[in-house]
């Protein structure tokens, strides 16, 4: 199958043929102006004399190729976006020199102006595999190699990439570096880079631009002194500066933390973190220069939530370093292992060396909902999902690969036992260093030092789609305080598609109502392993009877929850005096789990849910809380008082905002939710929200900055309560990249077919938009409650679909395509295209108008490569939730 894709037999057959060692010499010139850059690229390798193999390349014109120093006709030997390479010697040269294109999309090297001052900014990214996009290379994970680049640009730039700068050298622009483009007044430098380590092209990287930047050091425990450097546009310079050197302290104990836990000094020359613009993933964790959306620049208040999480992301990327970098994966296959184990771990640096000491309960309310949710559509796949080519590599990115996985892996832990966990860590990373492994290698070292047989454990786990239900059952004897348990048992069910059931290793918690203070705390806990259909808790009996069973205490393993009747109607009423953040997190999760499963009446989890929000300080827990609030409401409940029951919960938020603490999280998060519940011809909702805006309607301590402005302005948009011109002039006040966003955003808000049709035709036509605006314009049109605005649309969807997959890249095709499945998931008369008996369909009297479509998946054809869904699973900003 020639051409972007690559299939895992065709690279299986280049890793035969291509040999050891592999030298790459890039040179790039990012002084041929705005629209294509040149790269000249010579790479050395072995190969059995006479064998043909391919390099990769995506370029717009390819000048040259010679091989082994004979010159190649480019038009007979560049076909389909590779270069074939016919009868090798036993040792190759192969130079291609290239004109590449600069990306808007977030692929490849990606090129950005700010509008707030005209500055130029360029970043690449590489995974899955567009290192072709910018040099031709063999471009797959276990084709290691070392790299020299040297970059021409501006003098005025900065120019980072994987080592530190070798040396600079003054160009005459004219004669060196060819038409200046956008500089052709200013000279130009020659950056050369020091060579690096072995490793993979995906891991690569090249930035340049005019962009701020810090600089501290880190005495590193093998002794030697690693330099590191943050960087952000200039436009964002004044609001980072407050929070560099606390992100580089976060670095810092990361790097501790790491080299601690792994017995691992870092292992690379400098670390830099990147803050680059209008980004598709969280972060990359390419070699010495991770690159980080600037979305994580807060020059206007976030949630707590979102502070935490970029905490999480920066000491994920971090993580990388040892996992995925000093060892890689030798196929795609195992890209689950890498961004699991990067999030498990950086969930727990977080927790155990940071001020952020609730992170699992983070992660149970963030990306553990995101995995169960995942896990129970008709589109779920094992952990370990079978990757033949690269476009299946591509929707893979998903809440199984990062959450659930990570989930699982949580659980081996608690299986093997944490001290016995890093020893195979460490015995992995030290036989694996700078090479490719799989998953059968970390096994095989945890099954050394835990004494435990994996093969049965991964099969289960990681092998097979689905998740159980683990349900409590108590028999006790006695009433009332005298009430003691005869049996408690734990049983295990698996979905039919899916039957499954796997050994757990968990705890069981007992709470009580602690009479001093009133809170409900935890009084006992019985840790144990459960297998098979039952599993009695033996240690159990005789035991009082507490106010509430909780199994899964601790979150050690990833499973659904069904709660005894007694238990089930204490949390109900009882769930805002628990003390314990993560045991909220894990009974929340369970409830918002039994109404998605039409277990529990919505409007119970409403009500159950709105106390609880009067108590509850965990900033993640509380934003996934009124998410699903939302959900619920305007799916779940009875459509004919639908409408009413969305009025209480509006009035509710707004009452909860005003009595929240004066500038809290929680007022912050109230008050933004409240204003995502306005419908058109509400008049007290346009009071409030104009009220906001001009000062008439003030909440102590709550401040209206820029990114809080634009969300009242979609609100207000959100209603026809604000016109174009208005939300124009807004603009021009402010024009920067991410106020141009906003007001896309908000024009495709507007509850008109006029709006929607625009932002139609933006959405999939409009091959002009960055990657960021067209999600903007995306959200704004799927965020609409009127279902008749999305009738027009169901027939142009699924004419579309070829058009888009063939005119659009991944990220790009499916960020039109997943707005336009959230508007239509509002219509009922789509429920036939749901497979049936899946847990997405509606069930009776509690989310009658719940339902999904399952993501398109194009022919190979139609999927052209690009970087993946959101990396390190980057929840939604602020403003969007």
């Amino acid at each position: 199958m020639p051409g972007a894709n690559l299939t895992r037999t065709e690279a299986e057959e280049r890793k035969d043929v291509v040999k050891a060692p592999i030298h790459y010499n890039v040179a790039l010139d990012l002084t041929r102006g705005p629209k294509d850059f040149l790269s000249t690229t010579t790479v050395e390798f072995g190969a059995e004399p006479g064998v043909s193999t391919f390099l990769d390349l995506i370029a717009n014109t390819v000048e040259s190729i010679e091989v082994n120093g004979v010159a190649q006709d480019p038009a007979a030997v560049y076909v389909d976006n590779r270069i074939e390479l016919s009868n090798l010697a036993e040792r190759n040269t192969v130079t291609v020199v290239a004109r590449c294109q600069y990306s808007n999309t977030g692929e490849g090297l990606h090129r950005s102006v700010d509008p707030s001052d005209g500055n130029i900014y360029l970043y690449s990214q590489f995974e899955v595999p567009d290192a072709r996009r910018v040099y031709a290379v063999f471009d797959q994970p276990d084709l290691k190699a070392v790299f020299d680049f040297t970059v021409v640009a501006p003098q005025s730039w900065i120019v980072t990439s994987n080592m530190p700068v070798h040396e600079t050298v003054a160009l005459d622009q004219m004669t060196e570096a060819g038409t200046m483009g956008d500089h052709a007044d200013e000279a130009c430098q020659r950056w050369v880079f020091e060579t690096t380590p072995i490793m993979s092209s995906y891991l690569t990287a090249i930035c340049a631009g005019p962009y701020a930047q810090w600089h501290t050091e880190y005495a590193n425990e093998d002794g030697r002194t690693v330099p590191m450097a943050m960087y952000c546009r200039q436009a964002l310079k004044d609001a980072f500066a407050k929070d560099v050197d606390y992100l580089f302290d976060i670095t810092k104990k990361g790097f501790a933390f790491y080299a601690k836990t792994w017995g691992v000094p870092y292992p690379y020359a400098k670390y830099d973190q990147i803050y680059v613009p209008e980004y598709n993933a969280g972060a990359m964790e390419n070699i010495g220069m991770v690159t980080i959306r600037d979305s994580y620049v807060f020059g206007s208040k976030v949630t707590d939530a979102l502070a935490e999480r970029r905490v999480v992301t920066v000491l994920h990327e971090l993580a990388h370093m040892w996992f995925g970098d000093y060892v890689t994966m030798k196929w795609w296959n195992d890209l689950w292992l890498n961004e699991s184990f990067a999030e498990f771990t950086s969930t727990l640096a977080t927790a155990e060396c940071t001020d952020w000491k609730d992170a699992w309960a983070t992660f149970c309310s963030g990306e553990k909902s995101w995995a169960l949710n995942q896990d129970q559509l008709s589109t779920t796949h094992p952990i370990v999902a079978p990757i033949n080519d690269l476009n299946d590599t591509y929707v893979n990115f998903d809440g199984i690969t990062y959450a659930k996985g990570a989930s699982v892996l949580k659980q081996l832990v608690a299986y093997v036992g944490r001290e016995q966990f890093f020893k195979g860590i460490h015995a992995y990373l030290d036989r694996y260093a700078y090479s490719n492994a799989t998953l059968a290698d970390l096994l095989h070292e945890l099954e050394g030092t835990s004494g435990r047989d994996l093969t049965t454990w991964s099969n289960l786990w990681l092998e097979q789609s689905g998740i159980n239900t683990m349900t409590t059952e108590l028999v006790s004897t006695g009433e009332g305080d005298e009430a003691t348990i005869a049996q408690l048992s734990l049983v295990q069910t698996a979905p039919a598609e899916h039957p499954v059931l796997r050994p757990h290793r968990l705890a069981v918690g007992f709470y009580n109502e602690d009479a001093a203070t009133g809170n409900v705390v935890r009084t006992d806990r019985i840790e144990l392993d459960v297998d098979g259909d039952r599993t009695e808790v033996v240690a159990a009996a005789g035991k009082p009877v507490p106010d509430f069973l909780l199994t899964n205490d601790d979150d050690l393993t990833y499973t659904k929850l069904r709660f005894d009747a007694g238990s089930l109607d204490f949390v109900l009423n009882n769930l805002y005096r628990f003390d314990d953040a993560l045991a909220r997190a894990v009974i929340w999760l369970s409830l918002w789990d039994m109404t998605r499963d039409a277990e529990l009446p919505a409007e119970q989890f409403i009500d159950t849910s709105l106390k609880a929000l009067a108590t509850e300080h965990e900033s993640t827990t509380f934003r996934y809380a009124l998410a699903q609030i939302s959900t619920t409401v305007w799916h779940y409940t009875d459509p004919s008082h639908r409408a009413e029951v969305a009025e209480h919960v509006a009035r509710e938020l707004f009452k909860l905002a005003n009595e929240a603490k004066a500038g809290s999280d929680e007022q912050f998060q109230l008050i933004s939710a409240y204003l995502t519940y306005g419908v058109v011809g509400d008049e007290q909702f346009v009071a409030n929200a104009k009220g906001l805006l001009d000062g008439t309607v003030m909440l102590n301590g709550l401040q209206i900055d820029n990114n809080f402005r634009w969300t009242i302005i979609r609100a207000l948009v959100g209603v026809d309560a604000m016109s174009d011109d208005e939300v124009a002039a807004q603009l021009a006040a402010n024009e920067t990249t991410e106020n141009r966003e906003f007001a896309l955003g908000a024009r495709a808000k507007r509850p008109t077919a006029q709006a929607k049709d625009w932002a139609w035709q933006q959405a999939v036509h409009n091959l002009d938009l960055t990657n960021s605006q067209l999600e903007a314009v995306a959200a704004g049109f799927s965020s609409t409650p009127d279902v008749a605005l999305a009738d027009a649309y169901v027939q142009q969807y699924f004419d579309e679909l070829d058009w888009i997959w063939s005119n659009r890249t991944f990220h790009m095709a499916e960020a039109s395509l997943k707005a336009c499945t959230q508007a239509m998931r509002r219509r009922p008369s789509l429920l036939p295209l749901v497979k049936p008996g899946s847990t997405a369909m509606p069930m009776p009297t509690t989310r009658s108008s719940a339902w999904c479509v399952p993501m398109w998946k194009p022919p190979s054809a139609h999927r052209p490569p690009r970087h993946s869904m959101p990396r390190c699973s980057m929840q939604p900003t602020d403003h969007q939730l």
